[in-house]
């Protein structure tokens, strides 16, 4: 039986994820809870939030995050890729940095505009 503190809404409830017998979950308020606390004990995954370089802009560096949650073996080696990353500006929200990030099926995009200053 593991335990955990449920991360899908401000409410917090605490899981228990028996995960000897098919990863029943209780100790949920909603069916979210349930998924995520199966989902955890399986396949854990999460959203990669970071900044990267960026050249020309108001600011040197711009915030990024992944459009959906990747494996979360993949953030240390995601974090390197992100890393290397050089922009110029302009950059528009929602643009993709990088495409496909480690192969996950996730884009690295913008969460900021950044104009370019002169």
């Amino acid at each position: 039986m593991k335990e955990l503190v449920c991360i899908v809404c401000p409410r917090g409830c605490r899981l228990r994820v028996d995960d000897e017998n098919g990863y029943r979950v209780t100790g949920n308020s909603c069916p979210r809870g349930a998924e995520y606390g199966a989902n955890e004990l399986q396949h854990p995954t999460r959203v990669l939030t970071t900044t990267v370089c960026i050249a020309g802009g108001i600011h040197r560096r711009l915030p990024v995050r992944t459009n959906r949650p990747i494996p979360k073996e993949l953030l240390g080696a995601a974090m390197e890729q992100a890393a290397a990353v050089r922009l110029q500006a302009p950059v528009a929200a929602g643009q993709v940095i990088v495409a496909n990030l480690l192969g996950a099926g996730a884009d690295l995009i913008a969460s900021r505009s950044m104009d370019r200053v002169e």
